[in-house]
């Protein structure tokens, strides 16, 4: 279908001729190989906020005040302007006032949403596409060395308040709020949230509980459930019920003599930690037949291993859990067992990731763009670039290994001079293949809503250096260069180019270093920004359009 670049020979295709079932979509997508953002309006003067996100319906665009007090809504429009003269198309300049920030984004509101003591968190945002609900967040400052309460590891941040905010986009009316009181939960880039249809997960790192909340259509958040020190709903209930009991029993035993014994609660491992323990010990007890050698296996693989057991907590899987040991745990909520039990480099996982990567994001039902979303296991240019990552790791393996057997097959005497090259060599055939997946499974969970459906993202589409632009919503490294996306159906065609600085730029070119873009999931419509710094407001704003 359409063996054409020509928009207006596109749609005459269209009309006549019937899509395969279930691609009708993907067909429709095709048509922005031709609408693509082909202008560019650079240092475009703008309002001082703090620029976040499109909403992925693309009906609302979120920002916040520099002071992280208030919350402030725009709505995309397109450019519209009027010329006087002969030639108006053609002309390059566009007058002054079409080279505002107004003149894309129609400003609805601006509402506040922290208190006085409180920061909006600035990297968190969720929207609900159904009810086009926003869910925001707000904390206190945080406080390092918290002390220890009832139920709380040690080592944890803590903040006073937490406050999860569900907004009305439509108007900006706040419908409900949820409080989490001394807790810590990392809201950067919605680690710590994840939102499903109407269920909204908030993990409690300083309590080691997963909250479990409804957004009705009512716009009600409601408490569902809380996973952790207890799995079910009512087995609080049961463990203080047979507590009492107990402590009648002694009661009666001891003649009346009150003990001051410690609640039997704090006693006991957590629910979600019980349930962890007997997996294990189920998976390695049916691992051996003979009753001889199950007992030697559970003293090796399970006791001896058990306070390391009882010691894991619940953590986003980062990077950093390369120096420790980190396990990927599956829970069904419903039966309240874990199914599945990983450790962090086991390619049983990873291939389960490399095959079926849009299980570890689901996206809600209702979704019109997040769907498309190219990814290793539904787009074959992604996963053929995964192999290729891939190969190279391993290619590099067996380099060591045909190196290793040239330093064995030398002289004494030179052997033993490179005999401490070789243990480094033997050391990084080791652990390479398992750096590789280490790194790839270091993502998981998958953060939600952190990508954009922008079609120009489609690896279907067109093609692009993913070291300096891709789907995922992060600042990078700026360059001098042009980005390009090139067409995937005509490999040596350029689409467009996005650059975030004038052609012939001097020394304010060279003072870039950081570069972060928006683009809009429907429309040929981007915003890059231009920052100094991390840490630092951007000193340059640029809109991508199409003329």
């Amino acid at each position: 279908m359409f063996k054409t670049n020509n928009v207006a020979s596109r749609i005459f295709e269209r009309q006549i001729r019937t899509p395969a079932p279930g691609t009708s979509v993907h067909s429709a997508r095709r048509f922005y190989e031709n609408l693509v953002p082909s202008f560019t309006i650079y240092d475009v003067e703008c309002p001082d906020h703090s620029f976040f996100k499109f909403t992925d319906d693309g009906q609302y665009f979120v920002c916040f005040s520099r002071n992280r007090q208030d919350l402030i809504v725009y709505r995309p429009t397109w450019l519209s302007f009027s010329c006087k003269g002969e030639d108006c198309d053609n002309n390059q300049e566009l007058p002054p006032q079409a080279k505002r920030f107004e003149s894309f984004f129609t400003q609805l509101y601006v509402k506040p949403l922290a208190s006085c003591n409180e920061l909006i968190c600035k990297d968190f945002f969720l929207y609900m596409e159904s009810n086009q609900y926003g869910i925001f967040a707000t904390s206190t400052a945080q406080i390092q060395d918290a002390r220890g309460t009832d139920g709380a590891i040690l080592g944890v941040p803590s903040f006073e308040k937490i406050t999860i905010h569900l907004f009305r986009l439509e108007d900006g009316f706040k419908l409900d709020e949820k409080v989490f009181h001394n807790d810590c939960v990392n809201l950067t880039h919605n680690m710590g949230a994840f939102l499903y249809d109407d269920l909204l997960a908030v993990v409690s790192l300083r309590y080691q509980t997963i909250h479990i909340l409804q957004i009705r259509d009512s716009g009600n958040l409601v408490d569902v459930r809380a996973i952790g020190a207890y799995c079910r709903e009512d087995d609080e209930l049961f463990l203080n019920s047979s507590s009492q009991l107990a402590g009648n029993r002694g009661d009666l035993v001891d003649n009346g003599t009150n003990h001051d014994q410690p609640n039997s609660n704090n006693s006991f491992l957590s629910g979600i930690k019980q349930r962890l323990l007997s997996f294990i010990f189920r998976e390695i007890w049916s691992e051996e037949t003979d009753q001889t050698q199950r007992v030697q296996c559970l003293k090796k693989k399970f006791y001896f291993h058990f306070q390391d057991y009882v010691d894991l907590v619940i953590l986003k899987a980062s990077r950093n859990t390369d120096q420790l040991p980190a396990f990927f745990a599956v829970y069904n909520m419903e039966t309240t067992e874990i199914v599945a039990f990983y450790q962090n480099a086991a390619d049983e996982l990873y291939l389960l990731f490399e095959r079926f990567c849009d299980h570890f994001h689901a996206t809600s039902i209702n979704s019109m763009y997040m769907n498309f979303i190219s990814s290793h296991s539904n787009n074959i240019y992604a996963l053929e670039q995964l192999k290729s990552m891939k190969n190279k790791a391993t290619s590099v393996s067996q380099v060591l290994i045909s190196l290793s057997e040239v330093v064995t097959s030398l002289p004494f005497y030179s052997f033993l001079v490179y005999l401490w090259n070789s243990l480094w060599i033997f050391f990084l055939i080791r652990i390479l293949p398992g750096m590789f997946v280490k790194k790839m499974l270091s993502s998981l969970p998958l953060n939600c809503q952190s990508m954009s459906p922008s079609p120009y993202f489609d690896q279907s589409l067109f093609r692009f250096d993913e070291k300096l632009i891709s789907a995922t919503d992060r600042p990078r490294q700026s360059t001098d260069h042009p980005i390009r996306f090139i067409s995937r159906r005509q490999p040596n065609i350029l689409k467009f180019k996005i650059k975030t600085g004038p052609e012939f730029g001097g020394a304010d070119g060279r003072s870039k270093k950081y570069s972060h873009f928006l683009f809009h999931p429907a429309w040929p419509l981007a915003l890059s920004f231009i920052q100094p710094s991390l840490f630092l407001p951007p000193s340059a704003v640029n809109i991508h359009f199409r003329r």
